[in-house]
């Protein structure tokens, strides 16, 4: 993308009189040199594997390892015993968010959203918001325009991969996707946005990568719950006219200033916290006898 900057694109959007998402469709028919019917066919292609993905979660899968299986449709069961805390949307959304977790473990069809450890997030706002509303796709589509365009400038001005700059890089980066794809669908301003964008990042700043015997599962599938139900928060903050107080590009900066000092241990390698713990230890020395 030739966009390094939330900024810029706000500054786009103001000038030319065109929604977020518009200005990151034109800047990827540009880039690829695709024709606009190209860039929205492939849009659409992943949306539909999003769709496909939350529909078809078996909750009786478990993965190879057997540290993560069940846990969506556990979810599910109990929003829909109507004891759940947050209430049907939000119980919804968290089950879609373990659902397709664990449907990446179990070495399902799921799009990386920006990253496979972080593929529940997007998802689960989307697919339940459109279930809850009845939105068309044609604007969970232009949506989805506005959630790359937040992930491309934080993948240009920092990271979306754990091993380069930890769990923030990844969980973080989705749920600041959700969080703007959100607000565009609630009508909100290009810059409310970003704002939206930039609140669900600050909320999970510093967070390590820490999986336990190096794959993608423990803690990871029950990351993207807490990335889907941030996104939300910041989306009605942003929707209320809250904005953050660090200006969003200089948030995504601090998040990679953040990654640089996180040490090695707790980027991705299966060496530091959780994957550190006596369980963790228990449960990979067992791996081995095995």
């Amino acid at each position: 993308m030739s966009y390094n900057s939330l900024e810029e694109i706000v500054r786009e959007c103001e000038e030319k009189a065109l929604p977020f998402d518009e200005i990151i469709l034109l800047d990827d028919m540009n880039e690829r040199n695709v024709k606009r019917e190209d860039s929205l066919a492939a849009m659409y292609g992943m949306w539909e594997a999003m769709k496909r993905a939350d529909a078809g979660y078996d909750g009786n899968l478990k993965s190879r390892s057997g540290l993560v299986g069940g846990a969506g449709a556990a979810m599910k069961a109990y929003v829909e015993s109507g004891e759940a805390l947050c209430g049907s949307f939000v119980g919804d959304v968290m089950a879609s968010a373990l659902a397709m977790g664990e449907s990446n473990a179990c070495m399902k069809r799921i799009v990386a959203a920006p990253t496979a450890g972080a593929c529940g997030v997007l998802p689960a706002v989307l697919v339940n918001y459109q279930k809850r509303n009845g939105t068309p796709d044609e604007e969970i589509v232009r949506a989805l325009y506005t959630a790359a365009g937040i992930g491309q400038v934080v993948a240009a001005r920092a990271y979306i991969a754990g091993a380069s700059g930890g769990c923030q890089a990844e969980i973080g980066t989705a749920s600041a996707m959700a969080a703007g794809a959100l607000t565009a669908l609630r009508g909100g301003s290009p810059s409310q946005i970003t704002h939206a964008a930039a609140m669900a990042l600050k909320n999970l700043l510093g967070l390590v990568c820490d999986p336990v015997g190096g794959l993608v599962e423990v803690p990871c599938v029950k990351r993207n719950v807490i990335g889907s139900v941030n996104a939300l928060s910041a989306a009605d903050m942003a929707l209320a006219g809250i904005s953050s107080r660090i200006p969003p590009d200089q948030v995504i900066d601090a998040m990679r200033e953040v990654g640089d000092q996180i040490h090695p241990t707790l980027r991705e390698t299966g060496q530091g916290g959780l994957a550190n713990t006596p369980a963790a230890r228990e449960w990979c020395a067992a791996q081995e006898e095995e």
